[in-house]
């Protein structure tokens, strides 16, 4: 599930992009790009609690370490990609 809802949130993020850069309100593709990110992160960690349930501590200890700066890498991109349109907006106000 993780997987689906990254990939949306990715779609979503291009979609935000393309709004932005036809002239579009962009904001309705921006909110739901980042609440599709945040959805991968909580379905993630779902995810993983399940083998924290069945106790299955070596296959925590393999994914956790990468996953975690990858879930920081990711969320953070597309904070930034998602919030790029607002930083473009405002420098072309001031010119």
């Amino acid at each position: 599930m993780w997987i689906v809802l990254g990939l949306l949130a990715i779609g979503a993020t291009l979609v935000n992009l393309y709004t932005f850069s036809v002239g579009k309100d962009y904001k309705l593709p921006m909110a739901i790009a980042l609440s599709l990110t945040a959805l991968t992160v909580c379905a993630d960690y779902s995810y993983l609690s399940v083998w924290v349930e069945a106790e299955d501590w070596s296959a925590l200890a393999d994914v956790i370490p990468g996953m975690g700066r990858a879930l920081w890498v990711l969320t953070s991109i597309s904070i930034l990609l998602n919030l790029l349109p607002i930083f473009l907006e405002r420098t072309r106000r001031r010119a």
